[in-house]
């Protein structure tokens, strides 16, 4: 009731500040009242607003610190880092044991990359706060500014020690943990928090995670219900839930888990995809085939929803229908490079070797490097004779694999094929160097070459 009775008054003073604004009269507001009404804004991010009202607010109640407190916070917020040290300055004088002011100097210290003072400050606060949860918590951010995630964990366990409803703590302790890489150091914290709140639906939530994490799906799976268990209504329990039991091949109960998301609260993209992927597991097509579609239609940025169609054609051997998705997929995301391989994988298939070299030459501008990548257009341009653009990307594809031997032959290949007999000697030298065995690759792809008495002179060299 008192909270309520305290947002009427504060809905009540925002309501009567801006009617004064809007008639151009002046009325007085108490200093808290100005308070309340600036925090209002600064909430929401209107910051004109919030600077107006510190500027009204001043003018009716010029000593007020808190109101000065507040003109600090826009004007770190804006980055007039030094009028804003300035004026804490002269705060501190008037107040030397108001915590806000070492919070607000450690806050621009941060922001000047200064976290080893700005932790300084945050500990000297700690001696003038009745509130150290949020010290503690700001301390732990400065730490984790500075990758020193051992003392962010520590501070921000002690901002749980002093508030164990703080969940962003507890989401932070355990980041750090996960850094860390110590899953069962984490489980044991959880647990040990768990014994004082037993309820805590998100320490449930995380110590099924960590299990998750270290593959042991059975306690995962208890956890997750007992998440759920403490809030029926979670979620974020759910979909993990989901998570695991499709690991234990459970997809029909990993399919209910799903569904239960999707009747408390919107439908997400995620909770669809997965469905999608237990059904085709389960060998329902059409169900799968559907959900995917529902993906797509709820978040058509999502490169796993298309992707997840495409791939579903492509394993029945329908290209046609592949290539018909990746191009509406390509047509919403022109950049994604996942888009391109499969379009490249896709034309390929269908004996469209110009769209298919395309593919693969967009998804190298994309920056795709992958071995495969290169080799497959090399092969591709050597068919369609274009040798000086497959010698080109080759010599490209050295630049970032220079001893693979894959690479080195095909070049000796193409060269012997154009008769540059110095090179081509240059490159099938250097692949017998890096693995001799691999000089199948020449005999598979240039079969003339490779019988080449010449050739197989300098093959007999390195046997």
């Amino acid at each position: 009731m008192k909270f309520n009775r305290e947002e009427e008054e504060n809905n009540f003073s925002i309501t009567r500040y801006e009617s004064m604004l809007r008639s151009n009269d002046v009325k007085f507001f108490d200093s808290d009242e100005f308070e309340s009404i600036i925090h209002h804004y600064l909430e929401n991010g209107k910051i004109a607003k919030a600077k107006k009202a510190i500027s009204l607010g001043l003018s009716q109640h010029p000593s007020s610190v808190n109101l000065k407190l507040l003109q600090v916070e826009v004007l770190v917020f804006e980055n007039r880092l030094d009028k804003a040290d300035n004026l804490l300055a002269q705060l501190h004088a008037i107040e030397p044991e108001n915590e806000e002011i070492y919070i607000q100097k450690a806050n621009i210290l941060s922001k000047q990359n200064n976290h080893e003072k700005a932790i300084e400050l945050l500990t000297m606060a700690l001696s003038y706060t009745d509130d150290s949860a949020d010290i503690y918590s700001l301390i732990g951010m400065e730490y984790l500014f500075m990758d020193d995630f051992e003392n962010a964990k520590i501070n921000f366990m002690r901002c749980l020690e002093a508030d164990d409803e703080d969940y962003s703590a507890l989401y932070n302790v355990i980041y750090c943990f996960d850094f860390l890489e110590q899953h069962e150091e984490a489980i044991e914290y959880l647990n040990m928090f768990l014994n004082k709140n037993p309820y805590c639906e998100v320490a449930w939530h995380q110590v099924g995670k960590q299990y998750f994490d270290l593959k042991e799906y059975d306690k995962a799976l208890a956890a997750f219900d007992f998440a759920i268990i403490s809030d029926e209504y979670f979620i974020g329990a759910y979909l993990e839930k989901g998570k695991v039991l499709e690991k234990l091949k459970r997809y029909n109960e990993a399919i209910e888990n799903y569904r239960i998301t999707l009747e408390l609260d919107d439908p997400t993209s995620f909770a669809l995809l997965r469905i999608g992927k237990c059904h085709e597991r389960l060998g329902n097509d059409d169900l799968a085939i559907q959900h995917y579609s529902k993906t797509v239609h709820e978040d058509p940025l999502l490169d796993k929803g298309w992707i997840a169609i495409t791939d579903f054609y492509m394993r029945k051997r329908d290209y046609q229908k592949a290539l018909y998705y990746t191009n509406k997929a390509i047509n919403i995301d022109g950049e994604n490079v996942l888009y391109w391989k499969r379009y490249a994988k896709i034309n390929n298939r269908l004996a469209f070797f110009e769209e298919a070299e395309r593919g693969y030459r967009k998804a190298l501008e994309l920056g795709n490097y992958e071995i495969e990548t290169w080799l497959n257009r090399f092969d591709i341009l050597r068919f369609l004779g274009e040798s000086d653009a497959a010698i080109q990307s080759l010599h490209q594809a050295i630049e970032f694999y220079p001893d693979n031997p894959e690479v080195q032959y095909r070049l000796a290949g193409l060269y012997y094929e154009m008769q540059d007999y110095e090179k081509g000697e240059y490159h099938i030298r250097k692949a017998l160097e890096l693995d001799y065995e691999y000089h199948i690759v020449l005999e598979e792809l240039f079969e003339k070459i490779f019988n080449l008495t010449l050739v197989k002179n300098i093959i007999s060299e390195y046997k």
